[in-house]
């Protein structure tokens, strides 16, 4: 089975959704991942999208011009002062222009609090008939494949499932074998890229935000085994490029890096045994 490759907002966050439809599908990928929902930091665009409104329309008809479909939407964060209930609108125009998922990350530290508010976004995504992908991010609160999957079987909800981003797994240690372990039907999708062998202090956030979303590296380039974790997840796992790297999209403009994405990440897997 061939895996479907989706194309993440983070890698070319100046797009509209709009341009991310027709642009990924003249790059040939097979979905977009799109960010709906707006994580109110300075000098980020507002790219949510009510139903029916004209961005609505005109996404609508982008994906229905391309045949492209949107895989996920983000970032429901779970965090101090945040109601899940919040996301509703933009769950419910996701799931109605074909989302299948919403990402989810843990910013507390208080487990009681992110426990209710992680079952509550279930609850919520279930009425739109969504998957809640639970991503660990090293400079987060839920930031290792232990505690995610402790809030996992916690919540017990059918539709959560496990986001393992290749960075984070690489910088919080998770090993193939830990991948491997975990049950096959919590991996609907992933963020895949490369980064380099260093792996900085958790207490180095600055570091760790860097690479993050400024500097990650074609898959094949760098030191991560993306390939075996590739192959420990389910065949079928939609396999979403989140690379944003600000010099290269510079340099090369967003199409030719959005390009280069995909065509390293297909050669470097199916030189490793990855379809």
């Amino acid at each position: 089975m061939s895996h479907k490759y989706s194309l993440a907002h983070l890698t070319v966050l100046g797009w509209s959704p709009v341009e991310m439809a027709y642009n990924a599908s003249l790059i040939g990928y097979d979905y977009i991942s799109i960010r709906n929902i707006n994580m109110g930091v300075e000098g980020e665009r507002d790219f949510s999208i009510p139903v029916g409104g004209r961005r609505y329309n005109a996404l609508k008809e982008a994906l229905e011009d391309t045949g492209i479909g949107i895989h996920d939407i983000e970032l429901a964060r779970i965090a101090e002062g945040v109601d899940v209930k919040c996301y509703e609108q933009a769950l419910e125009s996701g799931a109605s222009l074909g989302a299948k998922g919403v990402i989810s990350s843990v910013w507390t530290d208080d487990r009681d609090f992110y426990t209710d508010q992680f079952a509550s976004l279930c609850d919520l995504a279930a009425k739109f008939g969504l998957t809640v992908n639970l991503e660990f991010v090293t400079w987060a609160s839920v930031w290792d494949l232990k505690g995610a999957l402790d809030l996992i079987r916690a919540v017990n909800r059918p539709n959560a499932r496990l986001m393992v981003d290749t960075l984070h797994a690489w910088r919080s240690r998770v090993s193939v074998e830990e991948l491997a372990a975990c049950p096959k039907e919590l991996f609907d999708m992933a963020h895949i890229c490369d980064g380099p062998m260093e792996i900085p202090e958790r207490t180095d956030k600055e570091a760790l935000i860097y690479t993050g979303r400024d500097a990650r590296l074609y898959v094949g380039e760098g030191a991560i085994n993306v390939a075996d974790m590739v192959k420990a997840m389910r065949p079928d796992t939609v396999l979403s490029i989140e690379l944003p790297h600000l010099a290269r999209a510079e340099k090369y403009g967003c199409m030719e890096h959005a390009r280069r994405c995909l065509v390293t990440a297909k050669e470097y897997l199916k030189k490793n045994g990855v379809e």
